[in-house]
């Protein structure tokens, strides 16, 4: 049995990944099961992050989003039993790679999927859904009458983020970074109330989102990483289509809430002082809370099902590429892991 793993062998340099042969595995513990894994959807790995928690390993797991069926059970496991099919996200601090044919999985990790949900359809959105819930329920409220501004919508994050505050009755508006993303955007149902296309840097996001609110500014945003300097201090040509954060703090109404993805953001004393007057609020979206802390393993459990319940009834549509063979998993895993994949990467077994 083989499962895919990645190897940095130094700090800053690129991560490979290598196939390593798995023995079988033993029996499961007393609150473990023992899944067969359906799909595996594959997300970037944060090295820093791991480094930083203290988990850093030579080799460390890939793949964590699964779905599968349940092959047996601990002696204490209440929640599932043999042939249940179950969907999840395995822990950091996991010592199972998901993109292997048969693993342990806690039992607190798991819910159950829907019968008409798809393997690779609930393996692929279970992130994407977690984020946007973190996001747009409990580090902001998206409800009706909200304005919600979703930057790089087309994004498999986007998607999802934009799809769970329409259906919360948000209005939305969003940015692509290209025409298909334009073009994708416009296609959605219910469509959304703008679309900002920053392809070619000639559009002034701020200006278009204050045009769409009559001035008074979006409620709610929610980026996809945001320029720190001015344009001659950046080099990477996809910041290019990023907003400054200045552009950000603009385009935010009386009482908004940004939500960053960006990990080292810094605001200036005039930055901070533009918030204390709009009484805003800045929160970093980090999806790993719910398993870095396990006090409120009740509700991560209550969102995961949630996820299901709106994957099956239709409200999320999610941006899947082409199922992949298991033994293309290590290129598509080097695509992800440079941010190189436009659409969800989902390996099935």
């Amino acid at each position: 049995m083989k499962a895919l793993f990645g190897q940095q062998n130094s700090p800053g340099e690129e991560m490979t990944f290598v196939f390593q042969e798995r023995e079988n595995l033993p029996p499961p513990g007393d609150h473990e099961v023992k899944v067969q894994v359906r799909a595996c959807a594959l997300s970037w790995v944060d090295t820093k992050l791991l480094s930083e928690i203290k988990l850093k390993k030579e080799l460390v797991p890939v793949g964590r989003e699964i779905s599968g069926v349940v092959l047996e059970v601990g002696s204490k496991v209440t929640f599932f039993q043999p042939d249940d099919e179950v969907v999840g996200i395995l822990p950091l601090d996991s010592e199972e790679s998901g993109l292997c044919e048969v693993i342990l999985v806690h039992e607190h990790y798991l819910v159950q999927k829907p019968e008409k949900v798809c393997w690779a359809a609930a393996a692929g959105t279970v992130r994407d859904g977690l984020r946007a819930y973190t996001a747009l329920h409990y580090l902001a409220q998206a409800s009706p009458g909200t304005t919600v501004l979703v930057l790089d919508g087309a994004s498999p994050f986007g998607t999802i983020a934009v799809q769970l505050a329409q259906h919360r009755g948000a209005r939305v508006i969003c940015t692509a970074h290209s025409l298909e993303d334009k073009q994708f955007l416009e296609r959605l149902r219910p469509p959304v109330a703008r679309v900002i296309d920053v392809a070619h840097g000639k559009i002034d996001v701020a200006e278009s989102c204050l045009e769409e609110t009559g001035g008074l500014g979006v409620h709610i945003v929610l980026d996809a990483g945001v320029k720190l300097y001015s344009a001659e201090d950046e080099s990477a040509s996809k910041s290019q289509l990023l907003p400054h954060k200045h552009d950000i703090i603009t385009l935010l109404g009386v009482g908004g809430h940004w939500i960053t993805t960006e990990k080292n953001l810094q605001l200036d004393p005039p930055d901070s002082h533009s918030l204390f007057l709009k009484g805003a609020t800045v929160s970093f979206l980090n999806d790993e809370i719910w398993n870095l802390s396990n006090v409120q393993q009740g509700k991560y459990l209550s969102i995961l099902e949630d996820i299901m319940e709106k994957l099956s009834s239709g409200v999320f549509r999610p941006q899947l590429d082409e199922p992949i063979p298991l033994y293309e998993a290590k290129v598509s895993m080097e695509i992800v892991q440079k941010n190189q994949a436009r659409k969800r990467q989902v390996i099935q077994f």
